[in-house]
């Protein structure tokens, strides 16, 4: 028995297509339940798990009164009667050889206590912005070395993995997920995983979909908060191995734009640090970017705008990060 976990909240439009991947893998579905943890959605997303539910009895939704993630996860983690926990998102969707790809590595892998599959980043429309959008968050200059957005060719160890497949007495081994964690719960999760002598491995062999934000302004609002909780995450844990540098880079570049302007209070000279931190990241930007826009047909200033998108909501949202901790209570 394999039990399945989606915690999901107001997700309608992409719901349906979860499900129905979920409902083509080749794991056997009697060996299967499927756990909707619902964060009392207020559109139409529980109705439709409802009427899947009606015709598959290995579907079932379950609630959430608390609507974050993490207390997501640990109800169905609660709630499961297999021995093994897949977890998936409803913004994603999985071929078929997903589940069965994961568990076979689980039990196989040596010391493996999580398995995931690079997530390869879409969108439902096909407008200039969009595909600008999903080439900017498979780029390295774009998400950095996160290798499970970018893929491997061989099994590989690395420090997290998109989403997961735990036994599930190892996720009651090392805590659970740490409910404080509005974001970041899987990566600060993994790190205990690793702390605890666990591995954690990403294969080849399979992939999921995962739908980005299709707009600029809901590709900002979701990076903000990115960026915010990366701060808070370290804040609420205490422990500097609970992210990784690379989480940091966007506000390393938005505190060498800010910090030298401030500084021109003091030495207007100061301010020409802003200035070459600026330029080396226009020039950069401009050649990858053109380099995108000529490999995928699309306008170079939609490339362009959705780096700058990204890197600067990300920072800004961690630098305001750090000014919120005098006001936070653990």
């Amino acid at each position: 028995m394999v039990s399945v976990i989606c915690p999901i909240y107001n997700e309608e439009k992409y719901i349906a297509q979860c499900i129905e991947s979920v409902l083509a893998q080749d794991y056997p579905q009697t060996d299967l339940e499927i756990l909707f943890v619902d964060g009392m959605s207020s559109d139409h997303t529980r109705e439709i798990v409802a009427q899947y539910a009606q015709h598959y009895p290995q579907i079932r939704i379950v609630d959430n009164p608390h609507r974050t993630v993490p207390y997501a996860m640990n109800i169905g983690i609660e709630e499961a009667k297999g021995e093994i926990v897949v977890r998936l998102d409803a913004h994603a969707a999985f071929p078929s050889n997903y589940i069965s790809t994961l568990v076979k590595q689980l039990l196989s892998l040596p010391n493996a206590h999580n398995v995931g599959a690079a997530c390869v980043t879409h969108t439902q429309g096909k407008t200039d912005k969009a595909k600008a959008i999903v080439a900017v968050l498979s780029n390295r200059f774009g998400v950095g070395n996160s290798t499970f957005r970018l893929g491997v060719t061989e099994v590989q160890k690395v420090d997290t993995v998109p989403f997961g497949c735990w036994r599930k007495q190892t996720l009651k081994d090392v805590g659970m997920f740490d409910t404080r964690l509005i974001r970041n719960q899987d990566i600060e999760l993994n790190k205990r995983i690793l702390k605890a002598g666990g591995s954690i491995y990403l294969v080849p062999d399979t992939y999921c979909i995962y739908y980005a934000r299709e707009t600029y302004s809901k590709m900002a609002k979701n990076n903000y908060g990115n960026g915010q909780w990366n701060v808070l995450t370290l804040y609420y844990t205490q422990d500097m191995r609970s992210l990784s540098v690379r989480h940091f880079v966007p506000l390393a570049f938005v505190l060498s734009l800010v910090l030298p302007l401030l500084g021109m209070i003091i030495c207007p000279w100061i301010g020409l640090v802003a200035a070459l931190s600026m330029l080396c990241y226009s020039m950069l930007i401009d050649a990858i970017s053109w380099q995108i826009a000529r490999r995928e047909h699309i306008s170079i200033f939609a490339v362009i705008t959705a780096f700058i998108t990204l890197h600067m909501s990300y920072g800004v949202g961690s630098l305001i990060g750090i000014l919120k901790l005098p006001f936070i209570k653990k």
